[in-house]
């Protein structure tokens, strides 16, 4: 699997002969001014919840990849109104079967407000599997007891989880959450895009020192193996 990180809390992974695109907030970043945007592609696209840094993109994406769109409800019946037609909704502890492989969504715990001030239904993660193997991306979450869960059903290559503190997991408790998961590897998100959530890189390396647990920051618009 190709993992490409895009800045914020969006990337892609290249996993089952498809690109699955991740929570699309990439041209109101000005760190991820370098991206071409018209370049990337997707066939799926996942959001977890309806704040403007993780929806921002979607549409204009969905619109030029032709991908499906993959949500809760809320967020669905909103990209509906859109004018998006090809949309998936699901619901936490439901699974759907998909041409690259299988998506659970799994439960995160934040907030979810979509553009306009209405309401974005309950935030979530997802757990994506693969021919070649599982992944987790949490969402905008805070560490939970519910993610050993999916260490008990799942066995993910990685995680991407959020680092940021302040509206998420910091670094300490992501590390946390990689263990509860069963993850050998975590891709950080969610960091450094605003004031609120500045942290230093190497501390947040620090915590993750003898957890057996590798924390990996991608540069934005960096390509790594996973």
């Amino acid at each position: 699997m190709k993992l490409t990180y895009f800045g914020h809390a969006c990337f892609s992974v290249e996993a089952g002969g498809q690109h699955l695109v991740f929570d699309p907030f990439i041209r109101p970043n000005p760190l991820a001014a370098s991206i071409d945007f018209a370049s990337i592609r997707a066939d799926v696209i996942f959001v977890s919840h309806g704040h403007e840094d993780h929806v921002a993109d979607v549409v204009e994406l969905a619109k030029q990849t032709g991908a499906l769109v993959v949500s809760n409800w809320e967020v669905y019946e909103w990209l509906a109104k859109q004018g998006l037609e090809n949309l998936h909704p699901m619901n936490h502890g439901g699974g759907k079967t998909l041409p690259f492989g299988r998506v659970k969504m799994v439960n995160a715990i934040h907030s979810s407000t979509l553009p306009g001030g209405l309401p974005g239904g309950n935030p979530a993660g997802f757990v994506i599997s693969t021919g070649e193997g599982d992944f987790y991306y949490s969402g905008d979450t805070a560490l939970t007891m519910d993610m050993k869960l999916i260490g008990e059903e799942f066995a993910p290559k990685f995680a991407v989880l959020p680092i940021g503190d302040n509206f998420t997991m910091g670094p300490k408790d992501a590390a946390k959450a990689a263990g509860f998961v069963g993850a050998p590897v975590v891709v950080g998100v969610h960091y450094a895009t605003f004031p609120y959530i500045e942290i230093s890189k190497e501390s947040a390396l620090a915590e993750f020192a003898g957890t057996g647990v590798r924390l990996v920051l991608p540069g934005i618009g960096e390509t790594i193996e996973m």
